[in-house]
């Protein structure tokens, strides 16, 4: 088994890929209510900023920042999967470990964690969390994906409404692979 290390830095800031399972599914916008409803039920009970976030079809990206003195995002993801996962009726495709375990088969185990490290890095990972819908081809225009913090980004002046990155962010080192 691998010894998996995460960054713990209480109150920083970290970027996230966290994918479903089935990665042709279209789960994630068409359950965006649910998923909008168990992250804020989430927040509620355990505080973090969201910085910015993408809902793709099967998978999201997102940018929090945890309260001081707090570094426990595992706790959170595990809640808004949970949270998320058993609010749906059970069709998706198990394994017989997951079965005997009672677990569901709609999240991918891990996830991908990155701590930021300075300004540069988060820029970089909030305009790369912005750009995802235009880089997996869903949309030409950033502003006509509906499931993106860009909409909240332009209404602070971060961007402009045509706003579309202009460098190639898949090429920079970060996200998913």
């Amino acid at each position: 088994m691998s010894n998996y290390r995460r960054a713990r830095i209480p109150g920083a800031t970290y970027f996230f890929t966290v994918n479903v399972n089935d990665r042709t599914s279209d789960l994630l916008v068409r359950e965006i209510d649910l998923l909008r409803a168990t992250v804020r039920a989430t927040k509620a009970r355990h505080s973090f900023h969201i910085d910015a976030w993408v809902v793709l079809p099967e998978h999201m990206h997102c940018l929090w920042t945890l309260p001081e003195g707090d570094s426990n995002f595992a706790l959170r993801w595990k809640v808004i999967k949970f949270g998320f996962a058993k609010r749906l009726p059970v069709t998706e495709a198990r394994t017989t470990p997951q079965r005997q375990r009672g677990e569901r088969g709609i999240w991918q185990r891990r996830y991908w964690e990155h701590l930021i490290r300075d300004d540069l890095d988060y820029q970089r990972h909030f305009d790369y969390i912005h750009f995802n819908p235009i880089k997996h081809g869903y949309v030409e225009r950033l502003i006509d994906w509906p499931y993106s913090s860009f909409h909240r980004a332009v209404r602070m002046g971060v961007y402009s409404p045509d706003w579309c990155g202009g460098v190639d962010l898949a090429d920079e080192g970060f996200g998913e692979r």
